[in-house]
């Protein structure tokens, strides 16, 4: 199963625990293992509850509400595909309930003295820094695994997912529940993977993604005459960049303790006061936010490394793509074919173009 990405402002992108809340998921029914197996069969389950989003909208027992929302999707669906470039397929045309209200959970690890995830790798899809499972029993069930060799660990439900073009990914009622211009987002990311998409490298195409949503958002909300939104929106992203810092700069001094070489017992005492100095940084954070309380669950639970590996993979690169498409005269067509060839260049290569100084 598998790649990338996420979202309520709340977390980082789209999940229940601060993690990708959108991911990337490759089905590969003709491998075998209980892992792939359980892939398979949720990849196949989501797809048999396809409708078309037409048909959704004519059928009489439709609600008022889940009939504007998916008229909703249709407009800014056709506004991805005619007014940013993104491709024009049969993703997010169609509708499909799951009945419940994520539909994949994601684990994330790490060692207990190490900010870089765990990574699994898969045909296709290349190494990601996750697994995901369409049961949340099965996501705690291997998350304990992970416990109990002493990794850190993290589990985040997942309300939507993009398969990179390989099905025609649905529209689900797991993502009715956000605002109008985080579905639309949602939209503009998951289309953008399907355009660009790099093996092994989750941090490359998150931050590419991620700047043709905020871009796409951007220009959605003007030619749709919803600028009264725009500023509202704007301030929900500062929000999100700030928390975003906060947990870089928590990642930052983790790594360098874990590079220290003291003794373990010291190193643990220490880690613990980092997180103890996060949560105190954030009150900081949350008072020039006039008390806004979107992201206090967030720190309702006792954090460890795992709990920063999405902002990690999903901002760390942005303000070099950022740069590239301000280079570009936003020109998107440009932009993307600049994306390309950087995505055919080494690893190395792209770190240094998009993200100087970082690991």
């Amino acid at each position: 199963m598998q790649a990338s990405t996420s979202r309520s402002e709340p977390s980082i992108r789209r999940s229940s625990a601060g993690h990708a809340g959108a991911c990337i998921v490759l089905m590969l029914p003709w491998l075998s293992g209980c892992y792939l197996l359980q892939a398979a069969q949720g990849q196949m389950t989501v797809m048999a509850k396809r409708e078309p989003i037409a048909a959704v909208i004519a059928a009489p027992e439709t609600s008022a509400d889940l009939r504007a929302r998916l008229a909703y999707v249709v407009r800014a669906r056709d506004f991805a595909s005619e007014h940013l470039g993104l491709p024009d397929n049969g993703s997010y045309r169609q509708y499909a309930d799951t009945g419940r209200r994520f539909v994949v959970w994601n684990v994330f690890a790490t060692a207990p003295f190490s900010i870089e995830p765990r990574r699994w790798c898969f045909p296709i899809a290349g190494c990601v820094v996750y697994r995901g499972y369409f049961a949340e029993a099965s996501a705690q069930r291997y998350a304990q695994r992970l416990r109990s060799r002493g990794d850190d660990v993290a589990v985040g439900g997942v309300a939507a997912y993009s398969t990179l073009g390989h099905f025609a990914d649905p529209v689900l009622n797991t993502m009715m529940g956000w605002s109008d211009v985080q579905l639309a987002g949602t939209l503009f990311h998951e289309l953008a993977h399907q355009l660009v998409y790099v093996q092994d490298d989750s941090a490359f195409n998150e931050a590419f993604a991620s700047t043709v949503e905020d871009e796409g958002v951007l220009r959605w909300l003007a030619a749709s005459g919803r600028t009264g939104e725009l500023e509202a929106w704007q301030q929900q992203r500062r929000r999100a960049a700030e928390f975003s810092e906060l947990l870089l700069g928590a990642r930052e001094r983790l790594r360098v303790l874990y590079a220290s070489g003291i003794p373990a017992d010291a190193m643990a005492h220490e880690k613990q006061q980092v997180f103890g100095r996060l949560k105190h940084d954030y009150e900081g954070l949350r008072s020039s936010w006039q008390g806004y309380p979107g992201y206090d669950a967030w720190f309702s639970r006792t954090l460890s490394n795992a709990d920063l590996v999405s902002t990690a993979t999903y901002r760390r690169c942005m303000p070099g793509f950022r740069q590239m498409l301000k280079a570009a005269n936003g020109d998107l067509e440009q932009f993307y074919a600049e994306a390309r060839a950087l995505s055919a260049a080494p690893q190395a290569e792209r770190r240094r173009v998009l993200c100087s100084g970082i690991g």
